[in-house]
């Protein structure tokens, strides 16, 4: 069965249309009785290129971000088992690879136990099972963000993390922030979650300077930042990075961020970015329906105003938050210094060509209003001025 595959592999996988997608399913579902072979090849094919892909960069979110934009559920799916597949092999893991596991028992039963999950035909089954192969082959080397499955230095890297007290006093910040429909409340529990965060920032800086733990070097991770409207979230990504002493880039046309800093602030990163997102697009619908009440009908320039103000705003609350915590012990300043110092060149030495964005306009005034109130209705600023805001790309 093996040059079967081989031989519907070469038809689909490197033609510029999709009749040699359409022979190379056939090939592989001509055969009824050979199916069962067939599902075991494609299943290890698929984690040979999906190891390829781990080595240019890519990584398990990465892939599935891409597979869901580009292709369908199905695809989604049969990544997933790729991914599972191939992690299969390691004892570890490296950090944020994925939490995936084979759902079947038997490589040998794969493709029967497919079709029964899929309840289709063997031919849809072979032509997603090769248009998936044919995303992961194109794509293109990207900058890696840790090491792989399988490498040494992934057993040898020690992250500090959170500590999970006081993780778990963040998280139920959080989460208390994303249920109220007050946006007071909510502004005041995200910045007392934002207050924590930058303690522990401080303290793991001074444990580190006092020689108190193990030596550790500033990481990266990606965050996905998907349409629709993803300037603006890129711009609050980038604002949560900033607050907490890290540095995101973002990469528009593969919809993600590479945000570069200690673990512990890449945690904190991730938690308060996907908060804030989350409250900020309830505020949008909730300001949303309040001027469709009064007769507006445009929806799209309001939303990319308000999100841009929510993020812009936002980010000088943050940015306040933490430089406050930081002030209240000015000896810990040279800690944070160097802790920066050890960002910046890491992230430096990652994207030595990056390139400024300019970001399109918010043009809706009401928007634009709505999104700072909803980032600062306890304390308004001196004034709406929208700031100049770029970002690294």
């Amino acid at each position: 069965m093996r040059d079967v595959v081989d031989r519907a592999c070469e038809a689909a996988l490197y033609g510029q249309d999709d009749a040699g997608l359409d022979t190379g399913a056939s090939l592989l579902a001509a055969d009824p009785g050979r199916w069962a072979d067939a599902g075991r090849e494609l299943l290890a094919r698929g984690e040979a290129y999906a190891r390829q892909a781990w080595e240019r960069g890519w990584r398990p979110a990465d892939v599935l971000r891409l597979v869901r934009r580009d292709l369908g559920e199905r695809h989604l799916r049969i990544t997933g088992d790729l991914i599972a597949g191939e992690a299969r092999r390691y004892a570890r893991l490296p950090e944020r690879w994925t939490d995936a596991e084979a759902w079947w028992t038997d490589d040998t039963r794969y493709g029967e136990r497919l079709a029964q999950r899929e309840r289709t035909d063997r031919f849809a089954l072979a032509t997603a099972f090769l248009e998936v192969f044919r995303l992961l082959i194109r794509l293109p080397s990207i900058e890696p963000v840790g090491p792989l499955p399988g490498d040494a230095a992934a057993d040898a890297l020690e992250h500090a993390h959170i500590e999970p007290r006081m993780l778990g006093r963040i998280r139920a910040l959080l989460a208390k922030a994303e249920a109220t429909t007050y946006p007071e409340e909510a502004e005041a529990l995200s910045a007392k979650a934002q207050e924590l965060m930058a303690r522990h920032t401080v303290d793991e800086a001074l444990l580190a300077a006092g020689g108190k733990g193990p030596a550790r070097t500033p990481a990266a991770c990606r965050i996905g930042v998907e349409p629709p409207y993803e300037e603006a979230k890129a711009v609050l990504l980038d604002a949560v990075a900033t607050a907490n002493r890290c540095r995101a880039v973002w990469n528009g046309a593969f919809e993600f961020s590479t945000v570069v800093g200690f673990e512990s602030d890449l945690e904190a990163v991730e938690l308060l970015y996907t908060s804030l997102l989350v409250q900020g697009t309830a505020a949008m619908t909730r300001a949303e329906a309040e001027q469709r009440a009064g007769g507006r009908k445009r929806t799209k320039t309001f939303r990319q105003s308000f999100l841009l103000a929510y993020a812009s705003r936002l980010g000088r609350r943050l940015a306040e938050t933490a430089e406050h915590t930081a002030a209240q012990a000015p000896d810990n300043l040279p800690a944070l210094v160097a802790r920066d110092v050890a960002v910046t060149a890491r992230a430096d030495e990652m994207f030595p060509r990056t390139t400024t964005t300019r970001l399109r306009g918010a043009t809706d005034l009401a928007g634009w209003n709505d999104g700072t109130a909803a980032a600062d209705r306890a304390h308004m600023g001196n004034g709406r001025q929208r700031p100049d805001r770029s970002l690294p790309r």
